[in-house]
């Protein structure tokens, strides 16, 4: 028996393969184009999703030798991918770094309305979250609003398309609208922020026993699968991706080195009296503290562009020739015109390099970058309130060596890398083997399938006061964030 995981992500889908021991026999991959037709907005159209994704799974059915026994997806989470009654889009998906509702948001973090929320959801507001996608319709598109008959995220949209059921994973739902400890959906929560009118949009939700249906005949038609095979809906990305890497019991932590740097840590209980920063995820026999930036290595493709490198290995390689400390150059990576949403919430937050001088060259801004990012890791790791024992890392920025070796001397703990190309897809693959029988549980299923490459040991040196600096440095210039979007505004540039 073979199984297909689909990994639906920001800008690439990927469709993966496995043996019957779990081993990767076929990769398939498939760009998808994000839209910015005015300042600060995020879209794709949600069609062409589902056709990368048909594309993906097709290619890789085709170089599987036995038969599938299921698909198991997962998929970039929170935006708003809403659906007509008769399951169409009533417009394109807009994505988790849309900027358009940030006046929602800061209106919200200045109330303390964002902060009363928190000690439900255990969840800060971020402009790419439902209910401030939601709000910024209600006052800009109402007719959108009229017009759909359920909110969808990316997996949803996927699993609609596959099953003909719309649904939504506890994982999807937790952040705005989930109680956390009663694991439905809240209406104080939709009270609180004026969406009553929008609980009809709330999709089914499906816990752990619910996670599987049947592939439509239309949907085998398109996938090259035959009717009625299994599909399960696994939690979406930054979840499976934890779940992939070995993250699965209280403690463990880990962090994804991709679009967004994503720091995150399983607990066996919310936290919903601490500091409302950062997002709790309902997950299988627990929850997740996560902090999900808006800015990760798409900060190091900025940074190549202007530096005339060719890509992130060049970036490293560069960073290399400098010191540890960039000789006192420090960066700010908050680069998103949505702002930052973790592990702090600010919409006017902007990035910045301090202290430059005559006396930086490239290879200084080249290391001061993977400083800044690597800064941003310990911020979101200590916000999580739960000492890690060891941070596992994945995605594409896990392949740098001297990330890693920052990384473990900045956050000062063992640092272990996932063997696996594609870890949300593993994580995918877990999820369903437990969901279908496959395994007892999914703690059963990682023990038995996740791989680690290597581990990389703490040597603070150079580091051991950096976080503070880093912190310090982000207090002086916090102040400027709000001038700064004024004369945005004043230029009509950004969002």
């Amino acid at each position: 028996m073979a199984v297909i995981c689909v990994d639906a992500g920001t800008t690439v889908i990927k469709a993966v393969g496995y043996d019957e021991e779990g081993a990767e026999v076929a990769v398939a991959r498939r760009e998808t184009r994000v839209s910015r037709p005015l300042p600060g907005h995020a879209e794709q159209d949600m069609d062409d999703v589902w056709d990368a994704v048909a594309h993906t799974v097709r290619e890789v059915a085709s170089q599987v030798d036995v038969p599938v026994g299921f698909v198991a997806l997962t998929a970039q989470g929170d935006g708003a991918w809403l659906v007509g009654r008769d399951g169409r889009p009533t417009g394109p998906a807009i994505l988790w770094n849309d900027a358009r509702a940030g006046a929602v948001v800061d209106r919200w973090n200045r109330s303390g309305l964002a902060e009363r929320a928190f000690r439900g959801n255990g969840s800060s507001a971020a402009s790419g979250l439902p209910h401030a996608i939601l709000t910024w319709l209600n006052e800009h598109d109402p007719d959108r609003i009229t017009r759909s008959a359920a909110l969808l995220t990316c997996g949803g949209w996927i699993f609609s398309r596959m099953t003909g059921e719309l649904a939504a994973d506890e994982s999807d739902a937790s952040a705005p609208f989930l109680d956390l400890r009663a694991r439905s959906y809240s209406p104080e929560l939709l009270r609180l922020f004026d969406l009553e009118w929008a609980e009809r949009l709330l999709p089914e939700l499906r816990d752990d026993e619910h996670r599987v249906a049947g592939l439509t005949a239309e949907a085998a038609g398109a996938l090259g699968l035959p009717a009625g095979t299994p599909v399960v809906m696994a939690p979406y990305d930054i979840v499976s991706t934890a779940i992939g890497a070995g993250a699965v019991g209280a403690g463990q932590a880990c962090s994804i080195l991709g679009t967004t740097l994503c720091t995150e840590t399983v607990v066996a209980e919310p936290e919903l009296d601490g500091p409302a920063v950062g997002i709790t995820i309902a997950v299988p026999g627990g929850y997740l503290r996560a902090f999900p930036t808006f800015a990760g290595t798409e900060v190091l493709h900025w940074a190549c562009r202007m530096l005339g490198l060719a890509g992130p290995a060049e970036l490293g390689e560069l960073a290399a020739a400098a010191p540890p400390g960039a000789c006192g150059l420090a960066f700010l990576p908050y680069f998103s015109p949505a702002g930052e949403r973790a592990p702090f919430s600010d919409p006017l937050a902007r990035g910045a390099f301090l202290g430059m001088s005559f006396e930086h060259g490239r290879e200084h801004v080249a290391r001061a970058v993977l400083e800044g990012l690597t800064l941003v890791v310990q911020d979101c790791l200590a916000a999580s309130g739960a000492p890690a024992r060891e941070l596992r890392v994945c995605g594409g920025g896990s392949a740098s060596d001297l990330w890693v070796r920052m990384i473990a001397d900045v956050t000062g703990v063992p640092v272990l890398r996932s063997a696996d190309s594609e870890v949300g897809a593993r994580g995918a693959f877990l999820v369903g083997l437990a969901a279908t029988g496959g395994a007892s549980d999914i703690a059963a299923a990682a023990d038995r399938h996740v791989r680690l490459r290597d581990a990389v040991r703490p040597e603070p040196g150079a580091y051991r006061t950096a976080y503070k600096d880093f912190l310090a440095l982000r207090e002086t210039t916090a102040g400027s964030w709000p001038l700064l979007a004024e004369m945005r505004a004043r230029t009509g540039s950004g969002a």
